[in-house]
């Protein structure tokens, strides 16, 4: 918004583009997205196998991105002159980040540790850091407060993964699941099915249907449970309620990026959403029956 300087046909495609690109870019990572981490922490594909979708998700947001530049504004937006500087121990904090990934990456792989943990000693780092910046002499900075910004998180929004996983728990415990699982899988076969998941992403949100797949568990080979990873994850860019991505943005650029804004361009994200299942086909046919 700060370089579209008030142009809504360029402030609406970059929000499009800003979500298309966000959950493709989570699509080929255990720990882009949090359908990712789920399927991560189930075993059914490990850290290093995700990248196989890295391709398929490029093209995902190429595609429709390449047919939206057609479309943008040609004009030349007024330079941003504002002069940021990093505060002391910005760098330090940011290595923090690499290094939290690294750590719940690396014990995972190495001792077979849950991934949290190497979240939670991240987190560790973390608050001592900010210790020593509150009360060096030449950091002294008293409103870097870890646990005050742990407090200011969405809480409402993990309340509303909890309950929608919560309700789909119930679903499976009452056997609806399964006989979703017996409807779908058995009767349509797994290919239609998990294309048809990633379409039903951009309705309910990504998070309860990979939740669900995994509750249902159905008898699937490596090819298949890559490709509703990738549909589950990249099907919440058709709608702007699709995924959270979309729905955080609505709330920044009002005005500007909306649903009805965000339909009038699904088709191009449609026709990324087929090339990324082509490409997908294309590229990992050979891990079918695997």
């Amino acid at each position: 918004m700060a370089v579209g300087n008030n142009n809504a046909r360029f402030i609406t495609l970059g929000c499009i583009n800003i979500v298309s690109a966000a959950n493709a870019g989570g699509a080929f990572s255990p720990f882009g997205d949090i359908t990712t981490l789920m399927v991560w922490q189930a075993n059914k594909v490990q850290f290093f196998e995700f990248f196989a979708l890295f391709f398929p998700s490029l093209v995902c947001f190429l595609v429709p991105a390449i047919l939206m530049t057609l479309f943008i504004p040609d004009e030349r937006p007024d330079p941003v002159v504002e002069d940021i500087k990093l505060k002391q121990g910005a760098r330090f904090i940011i290595g923090l980040g690499f290094l939290t990934i690294a750590l719940a990456a690396g014990l995972e792989q190495t001792l077979g540790l849950p991934p949290y943990v190497g979240m939670m000693i991240g987190l560790s780092l973390l608050m001592i850091t900010a210790w020593f910046i509150r009360n060096t002499r030449y950091l002294r900075d008293k409103d870097f407060d870890i646990l005050h910004n742990v407090a200011d998180a969405e809480w409402d929004t993990l309340f509303f993964f909890f309950g929608i996983i919560f309700s789909v728990g119930g679903l499976g415990y009452l056997g609806y699941l399964e006989l979703m699982s017996q409807t779908m899988y058995t009767g349509w076969g797994a290919d239609i099915t998990n294309i048809f998941l990633g379409i039903a992403s951009a309705l309910i949100d990504n998070i309860p249907v990979m939740f669900a797949v995994l509750t249902m568990n159905p008898d699937m080979d490596h090819f298949q449970w890559l490709l509703v990873t990738l549909t589950a994850g990249v099907g919440g860019s058709m709608l702007s309620i699709g995924s959270a991505a979309g729905v955080a943005l609505m709330g920044i650029g009002r005005g500007y990026y909306t649903f009805f804004s965000h339909l009038k361009w699904t088709p191009f994200i449609i026709l990324g959403y087929v090339a990324a299942i082509y490409t997908h086909y294309l590229l990992n046919g050979h891990l079918i029956g695997t």
